[in-house]
C-alpha cells in the first residue's frame, strides 16, 4: 500500500480545518498564523506516526500472506510428486 501522501493529506486537512475555525471566530492574523503552524506541525507529526503504524502492519500482512502461498505451492509439489510416484 502507498503510503507516502498520508502525513501530508492529514496536515492539510487539519490546516483547512484550522483556517474555517479561525475566519468564523475572527483571529487577528498573528494569532491565527501561530494556531495555523501549530496546528501543521502537530498534524503533519500524527500522520508521520499513522503512517508508520501502516507500514508495520501491512508488511506483517503481506509477509503472513506470502508465507500461506508458499505453503500451498510446496503442498500442490507434494501432490504432484505422488501422482509421478504412484505411476
Amino acid at each position: 500500500m502507498k503510503t507516502k501522501q498520508i502525513p501530508a493529506i492529514i496536515m492539510l486537512i487539519a490546516g483547512f480545518i484550522t483556517c474555517i475555525v479561525g475566519i468564523f471566530e475572527q483571529f487577528e492574523a498573528r494569532k491565527f498564523l501561530e494556531i495555523l503552524l501549530l496546528a501543521l506541525v502537530v498534524f503533519y507529526s500524527l500522520g508521520c506516526v499513522v503512517k508508520l503504524i501502516l507500514d508495520k502492519n501491512f508488511k506483517e500482512m503481506e509477509e503472513s500472506a506470502d508465507d500461506e502461498q508458499g505453503e500451498e505451492e510446496n503442498e500442490e509439489e507434494k501432490t504432484t510428486e505422488d501422482e509421478d510416484s504412484q505411476e
